[in-house]
């Protein structure tokens, strides 16, 4: 095998670490507080430890997850502050998105699909694909303003915020249909006023009861 040849297949096994690893982290396999190693995802991926510990690099600085030397490996764990930062940076984005995207037939069929597959996955517990979906949501509203750079952002920080919505589920999982539905109706009726407002109520009413969550466990 020729050095371009290993080449390749250490990147090849180093992508796939890494989107396996991932894909255990956001699917709330691992306690919060349960020490990791190298080896632990090795063993479970059946490959070396260098392309695990290349993936592990990557999703720390995805920030998913944070490597203490000689310590162990450990989920990110968010401050109150940190939580309060990220979801204002959401806010932010989202309210733009809002404002600027262009509201179409196709727009609001989408979004009320998402919507009732959100119900649906509720009313099942499926708490991977009620995330996965309630993510889906406001992606859609970001991605259909044509702005790449600023989906490129929002898809930063969703990311970041997977840990948090693992936690939010049974927070506010409850509310989220009628803050969907809410923000849908707005977009139908074509009131950017009111789609603004029911998004920034939502996200906050989101934020905040993670940040009581923190304070008060």
């Amino acid at each position: 095998m020729s050095g371009i040849e290993r080449l390749e297949t250490i990147e090849t096994l180093t992508d796939q670490a890494h989107r396996s690893i991932k894909r255990y982290i956001l699917g709330g396999y691992i306690p919060t507080d349960e020490r990791l190693t190298e080896g632990f995802f090795a063993e479970r991926l059946g490959i070396s430890k260098s392309p695990v510990r290349e993936a592990l690099n990557a999703l720390q600085n995805e920030g998913l997850l944070r490597i203490e030397p000689r310590k162990g490996i450990y989920l990110r764990r968010f401050s109150a502050k940190e939580i309060f930062d990220l979801y204002g940076l959401r806010e932010a984005l989202e309210i733009y998105a809002t404002q600027i995207v262009l509201i179409t037939p196709e727009f609001i069929k989408a979004l009320q699909e998402s919507l009732t597959r959100t119900e649906q996955f509720l009313s099942e517990n499926d708490k991977s694909s009620y995330i996965e979906e309630d993510i889906a949501f406001h992606r859609l509203i970001v991605v259909s303003t044509g702005n790449d750079q600023l989906s490129q952002v929002h898809s930063n920080i969703q990311e970041k915020l997977w840990l948090c919505r693992c936690q939010t589920y049974q927070l506010t999982s409850p509310d989220t249909p009628s803050a969907h539905l809410a923000i849908t109706k707005a977009f139908h009726d074509k009131d950017r006023g009111l789609a603004i407002q029911e998004t920034r109520k939502h996200i906050c009413f989101v934020r905040d009861a993670l940040i009581r969550s923190i304070d008060n466990p």
